[in-house]
């Protein structure tokens, strides 16, 4: 491990915080853009606190859906494997701490606060971004924590994400679709070289889906990463006792158990996941055991995420068109019900293409504002619905309003799902969310390992 008695630089000043709180709302106004893609400065940042290549194994995952669904499930498998291993994800739910885990555990305020002060300690008068700033410290508290294997999740984009400043042993690309075309472009093929930009030459890809863009395929023959495509070269099938995996050089894994993870697509991802640890197999061997209980325990709040055993309230992050169409598909595997959503997006989302993708799948919308200088105030959403062709609607100031909003208008056996955004699903996940739409008798949130 690299350095564990500290960071290679001079000692450091007294830290400018005690407490994470006041870390994180300071973070929030360092840099003057809330998204500032680009390595410069966070590469810079990190030269200074830790110069040497990891000693621990690096998994990057990427793509526009399901990338913290694999990171769970890669989690939950090397760890059943043996492994020390380390995870960020990105955003949290209801506790920053989420986003940091070592050895299955959320790292503590302590630690964080720690690195926190290391990296404003390094970074002297660079300004860096608030996920810039996280991203940093999760990897220097990796550094210090004896991993075997980190998992990475890409925040956006990927070429210029600083995750992308540590260099992936194998990259995991789940798909790509349209989602933050502002920054990443307007189309498959352009957001396609951004996704592709965390391969690396000579080590292995893995593509979770059928339909690569054309940039994401030319990317990997140029670097000659031998990507593996998800029906092309590794496939997934029923079995009579589950499900198998079928690699391309003749490797099989059968009697695989379904995820535990919710919905059909888990599978798919399942299967890039087997496949990504299949090229790692002479640094990680990973054995049918401890697949099978990676799968079987891997868990990931708010996606699909049922919190009553009748399915009558469920949750999902789902925050673009090819989420929320599977998510339509998933609420069509239920029983039927009327089915009321309590729905707040940002404001840099195809709203418009959301609704058409759940109109189906919708009976009557609650739409909820959401604060912030990226979120849409309710007004603005209803329009967008409306246009879409949204008719039953009501809509409210704030996700909480909604939530009672949508709980008071629900018959009995009726059905409330809430999605659009992960600020939507956190404030629902609360335990005064919980009780307003009517979760609060459900299990608790549970982690993920």
């Amino acid at each position: 491990m690299n350095n564990p008695a500290g960071p290679t630089h001079s000692a450091a000043p007294a830290p400018r915080f005690t407490t994470l709180d006041d870390w994180l709302r300071w973070q929030e106004t360092l840099h003057p853009n809330k998204i500032d893609l680009g390595l410069e400065r966070v590469r810079a940042v990190w030269r200074r606190l830790h110069a040497a290549a990891p000693s621990f194994v690096v998994i990057t995952v990427g793509g526009t859906n399901g990338k913290g669904s694999c990171v769970a499930m890669l989690e939950a498998i090397l760890s059943a494997a043996g492994y020390r291993a380390g995870a960020y994800t990105s955003p949290h739910l209801l506790r920053y701490n989420e986003r940091v885990r070592v050895a299955g555990e959320a790292v503590s305020d302590a630690d964080l606060c720690a690195a926190f002060a290391r990296v404003d300690a390094a970074r002297g008068d660079i300004s860096l971004t608030y996920f810039e700033f996280g991203t940093l410290a999760a990897l220097d508290i990796f550094y210090r924590a004896g991993l075997d294997v980190a998992v990475l999740e890409v925040g956006m984009g990927g070429r210029l994400d600083a995750v992308n400043i540590l260099d992936a042993d194998v990259a995991l690309l789940t798909g790509v679709d349209i989602d933050h075309a502002a920054w990443l472009g307007p189309d498959r093929e352009s957001i396609g070289v951004e996704k592709a930009g965390i391969f690396r030459a000579g080590r292995p890809a893995v593509y979770g889906d059928d339909d690569p863009p054309q940039s994401v395929l030319e990317q990997a023959r140029v670097l000659g990463t031998g990507l593996q495509v998800s029906g092309r070269d590794y496939h997934a099938a029923a079995d009579t006792a589950g499900w198998r995996w079928e690699g391309g050089d003749g490797q099989t894994r059968y009697a695989l158990p379904y995820p535990r993870l919710r919905g059909a697509y888990q599978r798919k991802n399942a299967a890039a996941v087997v496949t990504a640890l299949a090229a790692l197999a002479a640094r990680l061997p990973v054995d049918q055991q401890a697949l099978r209980l990676g799968l079987m325990t891997a868990d990931l709040p708010g996606r699909f995420h049922i919190l009553d055993s009748h399915a009558l309230r469920i949750c999902d992050v789902a925050h673009n068109p090819q989420a929320a169409r599977t998510l339509a598909a998933n609420l069509a595997t239920l029983p039927p019900a009327r089915t009321h959503a309590v729905l707040a997006m940002l404001a840099d989302k195809d709203h418009a293409a959301v609704a058409r993708a759940m109109s189906g799948a919708v009976h009557h919308w609650h739409v909820a504002g959401l604060e912030g200088e990226r979120g849409t105030a309710a007004s603005q959403l209803a329009d967008a619905l409306r246009a879409a062709g949204a008719a039953d609607l009501s809509d409210y100031t704030e996700v909480a309003a909604a939530l009672a909003g949508a709980q008071a208008a629900a018959q009995a056996g009726e059905r409330i799902v809430v999605f659009g955004s992960f600020y939507t699903v956190a404030a629902a996940l609360t335990p005064a969310g919980r009780a307003l739409w009517g979760a609060d008798t459900a299990p608790p949130v549970r982690r993920a390992g």
